[in-house]
């Protein structure tokens, strides 16, 4: 059932416009899939994540393991009957959370042995063990394990990583294929190679020799200068092939977004939007406004008079600003409603000024507007 349709290409850059058929719902590209890192997206309702408009999210295999377990996800229906959301639903590999656990694992051909932050017990997480986990979960699309290494390793160190995550997506295809027919989730490559250019691009010729049904580019946006990141993307996409769908990982700032897009990225994800409202940062077609200034104290506007979101239809800037200095969770609701409102809504412009061959218009109309936000 899945497939990926191009819809067009932007006649001066790489930007695509596109569709993703699964059996669970057709997702437009470019997307932008909020992060439901423990089976939810923090602070917000599922019906709201439909009013508002996605049509995928993302959860993670790694913290859904350890808790509550696969097993228990699987044996009450899987994870679309847990969380109670019956749209399509990616799952990362755990392979960046291993990253930033630098000091509690141990990385070997076998797979990752790991400490759990949860409980301190010891797991040992192999490339067939992922796709078993993600299996149980229900994924609609699966990542595979790779091993994402920080920025600043010698050549040798990227060398062999990325030569580890080839060997460990090769044994990922053959688990599931040992299934193969029996889901409705597909399996995703992922591109590493560090931040050489020879690497990467062997990385990805070698992961599309896997003929799989869409790509990952993995390992961006870990520390690295911007300019680094898309140079690295760039060759990327140059190698992946135009009739699959191509998704950077972990990137979420609308700056960056007309940047990947431009180079031919679809699919994005990051825990910046929501992490963000919950420390008082809102997203607006105005810029980036910070509700917890002073300014903002007896101000009886909405965050952004442009928009149409459930918070700026009925709250005052004033009134969020309270909400942030009171610690009261609604807080976060709000906020995080807005945020996310802003990133479907921006994402609808950008795929409509795609279609309307206005892509540069609209990337330089806005890149301006969201400089410095991290």
């Amino acid at each position: 059932m899945f497939r990926f349709e191009l819809l067009k290409k932007d006649g001066k850059s790489g930007a695509r416009l596109g569709r993703i058929h699964t059996s669970r719902g057709t997702i437009e590209t470019p997307v932008f899939m909020p992060v439901g890192t423990q089976g939810t997206v923090k602070s917000i309702l599922t019906e709201e994540l439909l009013d508002m408009g996605a049509e995928i999210i993302l959860a993670n295999t790694f913290h859904l393991y350890l808790r509550p377990g696969d097993d228990l996800i699987r044996d009450l229906g899987g994870l679309h009957s847990f969380m109670h959301w019956e749209k399509p639903i990616l799952t990362d590999s755990g392979g960046f959370q291993v990253f930033s656990l630098a000091s509690l694992n141990k990385i070997t051909e076998q797979g990752v042995e790991f400490k759990s932050p949860v409980d301190g017990s010891t797991h040992l997480l192999t490339p067939e063990k992922v796709i078993q986990i993600q299996r149980n979960l229900g994924s609609d699309i699966m990542m595979p394990l790779d091993e994402c290494p920080p920025p600043d390793v010698t050549r040798e160190y990227a060398e062999k990583s990325t030569e580890l995550t080839l060997r460990w997506l090769e044994r990922c295809v053959a688990e599931y294929k040992k299934k193969e027919g029996e889901e409705k989730g597909v399996l995703f490559g992922i591109v590493q190679g560090g931040f050489f250019e020879d690497l990467r691009q062997k990385s990805a010729e070698r992961t599309i020799a896997f003929d799989l049904p869409g790509y990952s580019i993995g390992g961006l946006s870990v520390g690295e200068e911007k300019s680094k990141t898309y140079e690295m993307l760039e060759i990327s996409c140059s190698v992946l092939p135009e009739d699959r769908p191509r998704y950077l990982m972990g990137v979420g700032t609308p700056g960056d977004f007309l940047m990947a897009v431009a180079r031919g990225v679809d699919m994005f994800d990051c825990v910046l939007p929501t992490r963000n409202a919950r420390n008082g940062t809102l997203l607006t077609n105005e810029g980036i406004l910070r509700i917890r200034n002073a300014e903002y104290r007896n101000d009886p506007n909405p965050a952004s008079g442009s928009c149409g979101c459930y918070t700026c239809r009925h709250y005052s800037r004033a009134y969020l600003r309270h909400l942030y200095y009171a610690k009261e969770i609604l807080s976060s609701h709000l906020n995080t409603i807005h945020n996310l409102f802003f990133m479907f809504d921006f994402m609808r412009r950008l795929r409509k000024a795609i279609e309307e061959d206005r892509f540069g218009e609209f990337a330089s109309d806005v890149q301006s507007t969201y400089s410095g936000y991290e």
